[in-house]
């Protein structure tokens, strides 16, 4: 059966804040210049904003830059800051540092707390009553190449493809979506762009990216302890000193509060949980009181981009973009990536509507690469990327660099450091790390993975291919299970994989739950070896995140 073919001016992988942005500018252009262009977006999950999930605490200025006048047109941001709170914990207490005293990037004066999913959902009835066409539920599978080796397009995947392999009684063929300029916006770690990279060698000349693993819950609250426009940050406690990380507490509108912990993928002990970490978090003596009474109602995970300034690849290829997270342009020390992916969408489509105006065929979109450096993205990553690397010499270490660098320096320093590691080359040996004992849950305020995980909505068609492959079976058993303890089992916030034994008790084989992925990201990321490599399943599934 032969797939059907459609032609689009531009063609957009991901219909999150850097998509729709794109696509939203596209459209505008086309009306300020009255000319036709035609706009496409293609969404693997179920409907726009259904796989989003962020902090999130949103800076508007690109928003402001998309849409002067988003207040007057309903956008939902509805809770803006008020109150802010920076806390060090230690396992039975903890101190707040002063507001003054903290580096410019992490002041949130003028921000509003929100939730970007609905942000986004929003973001699509504006692209679409500009004339845009979303198609939530239609994975892209495949990059489409031409003659030359440019990228013309891609094409969606097979629906209905058996757990064998073969077509189904519902099979379907995937679509082929042709464009002159294809733009990759699937957000952190996006499986196309990762060939992408391969292909062009787009991270030449930059460092290897460093990621964190971000948890999330949403509870609503007792309405004597919401405080709505608060949002309270943490560092320390439950996380040693040599591992990256920490919480925030957003509180929204309604009585609902996001609760968070970020991990960063780098870290060294294999019997380190994120989740469990998360979870023990939430029992500490000065977290714990929010949430009691209250009732949590959505979860989930996603790996995030830190690596920031040095690990920026290369924007441009023959034929399409990176723009977003699938490019990295998270600011780690404001702890937001919305606004630089929204930016960043605009500054794409801006170059390709020029580049369709001009009438010589497709070109690379040089212009696109020189707009973002003379942007006040590339001016925001620049004066942080001395943050996140500072780290690697602890929490204390780095507290008292980031002071330097972010309120004397502003910035500034005549040097760069270096990340100077790949998160999947970090772990030490089991043999060599002792065993981490978490709490029990409770099942009130702290919950074992797979109860928090019916509160993600997360569904895949069991009868298909797994999308989480592995490029040799044997290494599992072999090498993760005997040098690391299967730390797999450990850092799937999803509880996706398991070591399955035989009734002698003996160690069989790793087996991988992946009807429970919600998409994040971390098995491609953490993975020693690199042996996992995740691949999208059918369209539409995967988490169905309500507010998050």
């Amino acid at each position: 059966m032969e797939r059907d073919a459609m032609e689009y001016d531009v063609v957009i992988v991901g219909a999150g804040p850097a998509g729709l942005s794109a696509a939203i500018r596209l459209k505008q252009l086309g009306v300020e210049k009255e000319k036709e262009i035609s706009v496409c977006i293609l969404e693997k999950g179920s409907e726009v904003g259904a796989h989003i999930l962020s902090g999130a605490v949103l800076e508007p200025r690109a928003l402001d830059e998309l849409f002067p006048d988003w207040k007057e047109m309903g956008a939902p941001l509805n809770s803006p800051v008020t109150e802010e709170k920076f806390m060090i914990l230690t396992e039975s207490g903890g101190f707040s540092i002063p507001n003054f005293l903290l580096p410019p990037p992490m002041h949130n004066k003028g921000n509003y707390i929100v939730s970007l999913g609905n942000v986004c959902r929003w973001l699509g009835e504006q692209a679409e009553a500009l004339g845009v066409e979303i198609y939530p539920g239609f994975a892209a599978a495949e990059i489409l190449y031409n003659e030359n080796g440019a990228v013309r397009g891609v094409a969606t995947g097979d629906m209905g493809i058996t757990r064998a392999g073969e077509q189904g009684e519902m099979f379907q063929p995937g679509i082929e979506l042709h464009a002159k300029y294809t733009f990759f916006a699937e957000g952190c770690r996006g499986h196309l762009g990762k060939r992408l990279f391969e292909k062009f060698n787009l991270c030449d000349g930059a460092e290897s990216q460093t990621y964190g693993i971000g948890l999330k819950e949403l509870w609503e609250i007792d309405s004597e302890k919401h405080r709505q426009g608060l949002i309270v940050h943490s560092a320390g406690w439950p996380l040693e000193s040599d591992t990256y990380g920490g919480s925030f507490l957003y509180h929204l509108e309604d009585n609902q509060v996001a609760v968070g912990f970020v991990v960063g993928l780098d870290y060294q002990n294999p019997y380190l949980s994120p989740y469990e970490e998360f979870q023990r978090f939430k029992i500490h003596p000065k977290v714990q009181p929010y949430f009691e009474g209250g009732r949590r109602i959505a979860y989930g995970a996603r790996a995030i981009n830190e690596g920031g300034f040095q690990s920026l690849p290369k924007l441009t290829f023959p034929g399409g973009a990176l723009i977003g997270c699938e490019a990295g342009t998270v600011n780690m020390p404001k702890i937001k990536g919305s606004h630089t992916a929204m930016k960043g969408g605009m500054l794409a489509a801006e170059a390709a509507f020029d580049a369709l105006m001009g009438g010589d065929g497709p070109t690379e979109l040089t212009a696109y690469a020189e707009a973002f450096e003379s942007s006040w993205v590339y001016n925001e990553l620049k004066q942080a990327r001395n943050v996140r690397p500072a780290f690697k010499w602890g929490l204390w270490a780095a507290t008292f660099y980031t002071g330097i660098d972010q309120v004397l320096l502003r910035g500034r320093a005549p040097w760069t450091l270096s990340h100077g590691h790949v998160d999947h080359e970090t772990l030490k040996k089991a043999a060599d790390c002792k065993p981490i004992e978490y709490p029990k849950p409770d099942g009130a305020i702290t919950f074992d993975r797979l109860t928090n995980l019916s509160f993600s909505a997360t569904n895949h068609e069991e009868d298909q291919p797994i999308h989480l492959t592995l490029k040799d079976e044997t290494v599992p058993i072999a090498h993760n299970l005997v040098k690391f303890g299967s730390p797999e089992q450990r850092y799937c916030p999803a509880g996706v994989y398991e070591i399955v034994k035989a009734d002698d008790g003996s160690d069989t084989r790793l087996q991988i739950n992946a009807q429970n992925c919600v998409h994040c990201k971390t098995c491609d990321i953490k993975d020693p070896t690199q042996n996992i490599n995740w691949v999208t399943p059918q369209g539409g599934e995967g988490p169905n995140y309500p507010n998050m």
